[in-house]
């Protein structure tokens, strides 16, 4: 493998965990009971999601693509991307206007106010979905030739090795904020929601006009 290679597989993992990286802060900025633990599990989640979706997308089109020839790979694929973007979409803009919603309703992290967010596994399992699934569309464009059956696990490793660290360095990062912010606790979750809201619009715009 040269070198070129896998600093083209860096970029693309570095790129894929974006979106992760902008949910971290987002979670940062609204869980009132985060400790160590619990921030790992967040990031080892995300990474794994974002690693999983594009071996799903390139498996997805490989089982297509023999079953009824690269046409209809080719086709599955464009559906695939069209789809996935306004799932992520709807997901993302529903999270966020909740949580804005939240902000308006004066639920901040303080976790002795009634309705205030604490850690929760299922949550943390939709997001990681929300944020990742739009990472099927990328497992088209692995299958499309810039990867095989052998080299595309190694994307795999790459993404979720490069998103868990990056999201750790987003929950970290939020922790900072929440110090600046001290207790103006709902214009932390009004910000995670905005968070969640333009990455939501973000998808939609790379897809159709980017």
């Amino acid at each position: 493998m040269t070198f070129e290679t896998l600093l083209a597989i860096v970029l693309l993992a570095i790129a894929l965990s974006m979106d992760a990286f902008a949910v971290s802060i987002s979670e940062g900025l609204t869980c009132c009971d985060l400790n160590k633990k619990r921030m790992f599990f967040i990031a080892i989640t995300f990474g794994v999601f974002q690693a999983l979706m594009p071996l799903i997308g390139y498996f997805i089109v490989e089982l297509v693509t023999v079953l009824i020839g690269q046409g209809g790979g080719a086709q599955a694929g464009r559906i695939m991307e069209i789809a996935v973007a306004w799932i992520a979409f709807g997901l993302l803009m529903f999270l966020g206007i909740k949580m804005i919603k939240e902000a308006h309703k004066g639920i901040g992290r303080q976790c002795d106010i009634e309705g205030a967010k604490v850690f929760h596994i299922r949550p943390i399992l939709i997001m990681g979905i929300a944020t990742s699934i739009d990472a099927l569309a990328t497992g088209v464009s692995l299958h499309a030739g810039i990867s095989n059956n052998v080299t595309v696990w190694l994307h795999a490793s790459m993404i979720i090795a490069i998103t868990f660290i990056i999201c750790l360095l987003g929950l970290f990062l939020a922790q900072q904020i929440i110090k600046l912010f001290g207790n103006k606790t709902e214009a932390a979750t009004l910000i995670g929601g905005i968070i969640l809201v333009a990455l939501a619009i973000w998808i939609i715009v790379s897809h159709y006009v980017l």
